[in-house]
């Protein structure tokens, strides 16, 4: 038996509590941000733009997620993560996205998907762009990007564009060389550091999940938990299953708040 094994069969696990194989439909988004969700869902379907900023962790991924779930059918959303490429291989990449064949100049490529979203425009689907890490977009994307979003002078929306970046993007997009696009995006919108009750209901369904109960983590290891991980989702994730290793090699049920501090410090040793 694998020593991952050995500490699943302890705990009487039914799968990895905190792994990335999470359907959509079972994905974790706290109480706390359904009002945030709802609020990119209406703008979408109002056929407007959206910019999502947040610092490392915070679950701006989960928020992507959720968005996708959430719109239907009538929606074709299209994402894009490479986001440091020049305004050619950016819409490149975007031509690559929708399944269309790449042109040689930054004007046919551009003219292939302002193209291919009219015609989604006619077959009543609606495209929508998310632009991952957009604050490592090139000046050169930023200074076109609203010129995607125009159509027949500005009086028609056929497609959404999705922003989605760290928290400096908000100064970024202030700038005055970026206003025309600034001027586009009504739904501004700050991802925050989650709070406590946040990580606790974060546990209780990824534990739910795999087969386990929340209260194998004392109150005082889930306050110490969250103030260790900031609410950041993927240190949940590292430091949570690092103290489950730690309980099981010490024959412990309970995870207290000691093994947390134990996961958390570099040097820790058992």
């Amino acid at each position: 038996m694998t020593a991952a094994a050995k500490w699943h069969a302890y705990f009487g696990l039914k799968a990895l509590p905190f792994g990335k194989d999470v359907g959509d439909d079972e994905l974790w988004v706290p109480a706390s941000r359904a009002p945030l969700i709802d609020e990119l869902v209406d703008a979408c379907h109002s056929r407007g733009h959206v910019l999502l900023t947040g610092e490392p962790g915070v679950g701006k991924t989960c928020v992507l997620r959720a968005l996708r779930y959430r719109l239907g059918d009538s929606f074709r959303l299209t994402y894009c993560h490479n986001a440091t490429l020049g305004r050619r291989d950016f819409y490149r990449q975007l031509c690559l996205a929708l399944g269309l064949s790449p042109k040689a100049t930054a004007a046919a490529v551009f003219y292939e998907v302002s193209r291919h979203v009219q015609q989604l425009g006619e077959e009543h689907v609606y495209p929508v762009f998310l632009l991952d890490e957009a604050h490592l977009l090139h000046q050169d994307v930023l200074d076109h990007l609203h010129i995607l979003a125009n159509y027949e002078w500005d009086s028609r929306s056929l497609l959404s564009l999705v922003l989605v970046g760290l928290s400096e993007m908000q100064q970024r997009m202030a700038l005055a060389r970026n206003r025309s696009l600034w001027s586009r995006i009504h739904t501004r919108v700050h991802l925050g550091e989650a709070k406590v009750d946040d990580t606790a209901e974060y546990l209780q369904h990824r534990l739910g999940r795999a087969g386990a109960d929340a209260s194998l983590f004392s109150s005082d290891a889930i306050a110490m938990l969250h103030e260790a991980s900031v609410g950041r989702l993927r240190d949940i994730d590292r430091i949570a299953t690092d103290a489950l290793k730690r309980a099981a090699r010490r024959k412990l049920k309970k995870i207290d708040r000691h093994l947390i501090e134990l996961a958390v410090a570099p040097d820790a040793t058992d």
